[in-house]
């Protein structure tokens, strides 16, 4: 979250959100084996014609969007975990595009649900921390700009939360 002290600060920032120059760098655990490990996910973002609550990608209308991801690691053939950054910034850009590619967001209720069949070889233990995850496996880890009034550039980034730690660990056991 950013905030202006200034009007001119507020201006500014809406400038660089506008122009999409501002560094956004995502961690998210996916379910499936991410393949192929890097790639670009372009296409309209809008309001999902089959539930209002969702949004997806579209053909007619919409906004255009862009996410570029890189795998970090695969857990196997059941998750992976990947680093998402944003060219735009639309509404849950990052799930949308994720699940567009067979590769939803762990503990994502919107959209996807967890499925026993995919933790179903795993010990008991780790299955319940993995179906127990009660929240969207995304996490923002790093906010960059140039500030519009001092001109000096600021990068703000923050540790993988100790909850997806957890989550990792009983991926890979």
């Amino acid at each position: 979250m950013v905030v202006a002290k200034s009007d001119a600060a507020h201006q500014g920032l809406a400038a660089l959100f506008a122009a999409h120059d501002i560094e956004r760098r995502y961690k998210a655990i996916v379910w499936g084996r991410v393949y192929p490990s890097s790639g670009e996910i372009e296409g309209n973002i809008g309001r999902d014609p089959h539930n209002r609550k969702r949004m997806a990608m579209v053909t007619k209308g919409g906004k255009t969007a862009l996410t570029r991801y890189q795998l970090m690691e695969n857990f196997s053939d059941i998750a992976g975990l990947v680093a998402c950054e944003l060219e735009t910034g639309r509404t849950h850009q990052i799930r949308v595009h994720m699940t567009h590619i067979g590769h939803p967001l762990v503990g994502d209720p919107l959209y996807t649900r967890a499925k026993r069949s995919r933790v179903s070889a795993l010990p008991k233990n780790r299955q319940k921390i993995i179906l127990s995850f009660n929240r969207q496996a995304l996490h923002a880890e790093t906010l960059g700009f140039v500030h519009p009034v001092t001109d000096k550039r600021l990068k703000f980034e923050v540790d993988f939360p100790s909850d997806l730690r957890e989550l990792t660990k009983a991926f890979k056991g």
